[in-house]
C-alpha cells in the first residue's frame, strides 16, 4: 500500500511538472537551511577569534579603526553611513562577543527550520557589522558575498510566519535574483582567471594551485600529483562551470538544471581539494535556485516533499510580499550597473563593493596562481643571543603548514583568520602587513589572545627573549617517501629579523600606531 502511495505521489509530481509552473517551496527550504549553517559558522569563527583580532587589545583594535574612519570622513555619523555597523556606538570586547553569540544562536534557529524576514534582517545586519569593522581579517570576497546573499534571503520569507513551509510561496523575482547572483559570481570568477594569468589560459594552473592555495586540505597533495592531463582537464572544466554554464542559468528547466549541476559539482571538487573557508558552500547556495521542487522531490525525504506539497495547496498569494520582491528586484537592477561594467572592463576588479550595504558586489577568485608556496614561520628563543648558538622554537599555526611531517587538516567551512592573512603576508613584506609587528610584540609578552591564534605556545612558562619570522619555500613531498614527510622546505631568509621588548624602533613604531601606550 505504501509503495502504491509513493507511486501515486510521484505520478502527481510528474503531472504537476507538465501542467503547472515550477514551484520553489523545497528550493527555499534548502537555501535557508544552508544559509543558516553558513551564518552559524561565520559567527562561531567570530566567537573564537574576533577579540584577539580586533578587540580592545587585539592585533587591529576596532576602537582605533573607527576613530580613523571618523576623522577621515568628518564624523562618526558619516562613518556609520559609509560603513554601517552596530559597533559604532558600542565596540568593547563584550559588544563583539555579544553580537557574535546572538548571531550564532539566531543562525541555529534558521538551521532548525525557522525563519522570517525580521530574523534574517537581524542576522544580515549583525554579520555586516562584523564585516565592516573587521578590517584586514574580513576583507575577503566571501564576506561581502554572504551579506549580499543574506540580504536577498530576507525577502524569500513572509514577514512573521517562521514555519519551514509557511503560508506564502517564495516570490519568483527573488528566486531570479539568486540566479543573477550566481551568474555574476561564476562569470566574474571565470573572466578574472582568463584575463589574469597565462597559466589559466594555457591550462596549466592546476599544476600549482593545490600546492600554493592558502590552506591545503587532506586531499590537496593527492590532487597535486594527479596526471598532468587530468589537471588540464580540470582547468577546462573550471572554465565550463565559470564561463559557459552561467549563460544557461536563465534558460528553460533542463538547461538550467544542467548548468546548476555543473556549478555545484565544481564547488564540491573545490571543497574536497582545499580549505577555502565557506566560499564554496556559499557559492552553492544561490546555485540551488536553478533547481525547482520537481528536482528536489527526487532527492529529499518524502516527508519534506509532502509538507511542501501541502503548503503549496493551502498557500494564499500575498500582494505586499510580491510587490516588495519586485521593488527589491528594481533596486538590485540599478545597483548592478557598476558591477556589470566592472565585469566587462579589461581592468576588472575582484571582490569589490559599490554601495555601503554591500547589496550588489563584484566577485572573482584566483585571478593569478602562484607557482611557489612561501610560508612565514614565527620563531622564539629564550636565549640571550640570536647567533647560531640560539635555540629557536616555532609557533605552529592551527592550519597553515609548518611541521614537515604533518598533513593538512580539514577545517573548511571554518576559517582561521591569522593563517589566511599570513598566507597573503608571505607574498609581501611585513611593512605591508604592519600588524605583524604588533603580533611579535604580543608574543614577546605571552599575550593570551595572540597566543590563542596559534595551535600552542612553545613558551608556556616564561615569554621568549627574542621573536623572529623566517620565510620558507614549501613543496609537497612525493607520496610514500622514505622519511614519511608531507612537505619539504627551503629557508629563504629573514622576514622579520629577531626583535626583543627592548628594541626601541619596535616600541616607537607600535606607539605611533597606537598599539602600545
Amino acid at each position: 500500500m505504501e509503495a502504491e502511495n509513493q507511486l501515486d505521489s510521484e505520478h502527481r509530481i510528474v503531472l504537476r511538472e507538465r501542467t503547472a509552473p515550477p514551484s520553489y517551496w523545497l528550493t527555499r527550504f534548502m537555501i535557508l537551511r544552508l544559509l543558516g549553517v553558513i551564518y552559524a559558522v561565520g559567527f562561531l569563527v567570530a566567537i573564537n577569534q574576533i577579540v584577539p583580532l580586533i578587540g580592545e587589545n587585539g592585533l587591529l583594535p576596532i576602537g582605533i579603526y573607527l576613530k580613523q574612519v571618523s576623522e577621515a570622513l568628518g564624523s562618526a555619523g558619516a562613518g556609520f553611513v559609509r560603513l554601517p555597523s552596530v559597533f559604532w556606538p558600542w565596540h568593547s570586547d563584550t559588544a563583539l562577543l555579544t553580537v557574535s553569540w546572538v548571531g550564532f544562536v539566531l543562525s541555529c534557529i534558521v538551521v532548525a527550520g525557522f525563519a522570517n524576514a525580521p530574523l534574517l534582517t537581524v542576522l544580515w545586519f549583525l554579520y555586516m557589522s562584523i564585516v565592516h569593522a573587521g578590517q584586514d581579517w574580513y576583507g575577503y570576497g566571501w564576506e561581502i558575498q554572504l551579506t549580499e546573499t543574506g540580504f536577498l534571503a530576507i525577502f524569500l520569507c513572509p514577514l512573521l510566519d517562521m514555519r519551514p513551509f509557511p503560508g506564502r510561496a517564495p516570490p519568483m523575482p527573488i528566486i531570479v535574483l539568486f540566479r543573477w547572483l550566481i551568474f555574476r559570481i561564476m562569470l566574474g570568477s571565470g573572466l578574472i582567471k582568463f584575463r589574469g594569468d597565462e597559466i589559466w589560459r594555457n591550462g596549466t594552473a592546476l599544476y600549482y594551485h593545490f600546492e600554493t592555495q592558502p590552506i591545503p586540505g587532506p586531499l590537496s597533495r593527492w590532487f597535486h600529483f594527479l596526471p598532468r592531463a587530468a589537471l588540464k582537464i580540470g582547468v577546462w572544466f573550471n572554465f565550463l562551470a565559470e564561463l559557459v554554464a552561467p549563460w544557461f542559468i536563465f534558460w528553460p528547466r533542463l538547461a538550467r538544471h544542467i548548468a546548476g549541476s555543473v556549478i555545484v559539482l565544481l564547488q564540491v571538487v573545490l571543497i574536497l581539494s582545499g580549505n577555502l573557508s565557506f566560499l564554496n558552500w556559499l557559492t552553492i547556495l544561490p546555485a540551488l535556485a536553478c533547481f525547482d521542487d520537481g528536482f528536489w522531490s527526487r532527492l529529499l525525504p518524502r516527508v519534506l516533499v509532502r509538507k511542501a506539497e501541502a503548503a503549496a495547496d493551502r498557500a494564499e498569494p500575498s500582494k505586499p510580499m510580491l510587490t516588495t520582491a519586485w521593488l527589491v528586484a528594481a533596486i538590485v537592477a540599478l545597483l548592478s550597473i557598476q558591477p556589470v561594467l566592472n565585469m566587462l572592463s579589461p581592468g576588472q576588479m575582484m571582490n569589490a563593493s559599490f554601495d555601503p550595504l554591500d547589496l550588489v558586489n563584484t566577485y572573482g577568485a584566483f585571478g593569478t596562481v602562484g607557482q611557489e608556496r612561501t610560508n612565514v614561520v614565527f620563531e622564539g628563543t629564550a636565549d640571550d643571543t640570536t647567533d647560531g648558538k640560539a635555540t629557536w622554537k616555532p609557533y605552529i599555526y592551527k592550519d597553515l603548514p609548518v611541521l614537515l611531517n604533518e598533513p593538512p587538516p580539514q577545517i573548511a567551512p571554518y576559517q582561521p583568520h591569522l593563517d589566511w592573512q599570513m598566507w597573503f603576508a608571505a607574498m609581501s613584506t611585513p611593512d605591508q602587513y604592519p600588524w605583524t609587528y604588533n603580533l611579535v610584540w604580543k608574543l614577546l609578552h605571552n599575550d593570551p589572545g595572540a597566543v590563542s591564534l596559534f595551535a600552542g605556545n612553545p613558551f608556556p612558562v616564561k615569554p621568549p627573549r627574542f621573536i623572529r619570522a623566517e620565510l620558507y619555500s614549501y613543496k609537497f613531498a612525493k607520496p610514500d617517501n622514505a622519511q614519511g614527510l608531507y612537505w619539504t622546505r627551503e629557508r629563504l631568509g629573514d622576514w622579520i629579523p629577531a626583535l626583543s621588548v627592548d628594541d626601541t624602533r619596535l616600541v616607537k613604531f607600535l606607539e605611533g600606531e597606537g598599539w602600545v601606550r
